[in-house]
């Protein structure tokens, strides 16, 4: 049984400081309220004129808002990021090995470790990669897996994003507006830097070449300036000193895709593709996608481009797959999983669904295609009337949903109008995987911003906060 009381990042339940808050909590009560509603507001303005927006989804269309930006840190001691960063790699190099098995050997569903219909039977799959190989056999080249604090400070994972994870660019910039805002405090503080993910990025995206490029051109493929998260597909291009395309920019010839230059045609290697599977290719799949590149598939196919993500990734992060994660890691690597998963009811089993069914009250519910908070029930904070449309929709298609329980998420304070409030928050690291696995130590901590809420999504309101590791034995228990 999960402890229903959240876990407090700053404080022990007696009230005292945490260690590696201490320094952090010092400043911060000597700093006068004055100035922290100054820099608060320098921070607004600035996050608006460098355009740092996301769409807020359910608004009258076009509706961009700022991300709110948080001030006060969330602060990881040394022991503890080493912990989660083996368990980091150790998941996506887990997931990694589960992409190539099922579009190959497919070994561990031979096995029955898993189900072969929760696979083969899953929109995300994708039949036109059994057979292909990728370079490296790595599928998921960028990994952003979000974890959350529960139970007594004890690290979940609650969610795996494989296609196309987002939001690495509100980390790094979240990270560039503290160091201008606050200088002092990188100057006492021995801060894990976080400022060289594009470099890191773009290394991996060249080792991901196919053989034979020694130097290797990279494009970010964009859906466009109408996407969401457009701001991140620019800055990320720009970061890396790439170019930022979209499909109408590139075409293929003989297996072999260029970018349309003033120059003339130039080839493109490597791919970082922030399109959805589904419109990479008209000719491939959706014959109505104007967002994608005709001929992709083929020149994929025939490894003469890498696409990073690879196609067919989906499968991975689909939530009717994530129960069985931890199964994966003791098949593919013989050991037992670092980080483990919030328990998970899949309603497709009876018993499961009775379960849940019977306590809706008490559980959220997720569409296992779901993605940004939407499509699921928050069991204690909805209406009878919600619960009940809920039950109807799960005993239409069972197979559609999950169930967990309603996680006491860990809290961080955050300056709302009243002043400092605890708020619930969660983390997402990026993993990247090459010729070997790499995370800049930190990710991006989501807060939800209303009193009591659990969502953290951008797209639903929630704010970014920046994301400290502290190196060595700073703030370590004594």
């Amino acid at each position: 049984m999960l402890s229903s009381l959240p876990f407090d990042e700053m404080r022990t339940p007696e009230g005292a400081l945490r260690p590696h808050y201490r320094a952090f909590a010092d400043w911060l009560e000597r700093t006068p309220p004055d100035r922290i509603a100054q820099k608060r507001g320098e921070a607004e303005r600035i996050f608006h004129r460098v355009g740092i927006t996301f769409a807020v989804y359910g608004e009258q269309a076009g509706t961009e808002r700022l991300i709110p930006f948080d001030l006060v840190p969330r602060i990881i001691p040394a022991d503890e990021w080493a912990r989660l960063e083996a368990g980091l790699v150790q998941r996506v190099r887990t997931l990694n090995l589960f992409l190539h098995d099922i579009y190959h050997e497919q070994a561990i569903l031979r096995a029955g470790i898993i189900p072969s219909e929760r696979v083969l039977g899953n929109t995300q799959y994708r039949r036109e990669m059994v057979g292909v190989d990728v370079p490296g056999g790595i599928y998921a080249h960028v990994a952003g897996v979000d974890v959350v604090r529960a139970d007594g400070g004890r690290y979940y994972v609650l969610e795996d994003n494989l296609r196309v994870p987002s939001g690495v660019s509100y980390m790094l910039e979240n990270r560039k507006m503290m160091m201008r805002l606050f200088p002092e405090l990188f100057a006492t503080r021995s801060i894990r830097p976080v400022q060289h993910y594009p470099d890191l990025l773009l290394e991996n995206l060249h080792a991901a070449a196919p053989a034979g490029q020694e130097r290797p051109t990279v494009a970010v493929l964009t859906p466009g300036a109408y996407n969401s998260a457009y701001f991140e597909h620019a800055f990320l291009a720009q970061q890396m000193g790439v170019e930022l395309v979209e499909g109408r920019d590139l075409f293929v010839e003989d297996d072999t895709v260029y970018m349309r230059t003033t120059r003339g045609p130039q080839r493109v290697h490597v791919i970082y593709r922030r399109v959805d599977d589904d419109f990479l290719d008209p000719l491939a799949f959706r014959p109505d996608s104007m967002l994608g590149v005709p001929g992709l598939f083929a020149a994929y196919r025939a490894g003469r481009v890498t696409l990073a993500n690879a196609i067919g990734t989906g499968v991975a992060d689909d939530k009717s797959i994530y129960p069985y994660v931890p199964a994966m890691t003791r098949f593919y690597l013989s050991e037992e999983p670092i980080l483990g998963n919030v328990p998970t009811l899949m309603l497709y089993r009876d018993q499961d669904r009775a379960e849940a069914l019977a306590n809706l009250d008490r559980l959220v519910v997720k569409e296992v295609h779901g993605a940004g908070g939407y499509g699921m029930l928050i069991g204690p904070a909805a209406t009878v009337a919600e619960r009940e449309a809920f039950r109807q929709r799960i005993l239409a298609a069972p197979d559609r949903y999950i169930a967990q329980p309603t996680l006491a998420l860990s809290t961080c304070p955050t300056f709302v109008a009243a002043g400092l409030a605890p708020r619930h928050i969660d983390l997402r690291p990026y993993i990247l995987t090459g010729r070997g696995s790499a995370l800049v130590p930190g990710g991006l901590t989501r807060v939800a911003l209303r009193e009591g809420s659990l969502v953290v999504n951008s797209s639903q309101g929630g704010g970014t906060k920046d994301t400290w590791v502290l190196a060595g034995e700073e703030g370590a228990e004594t």
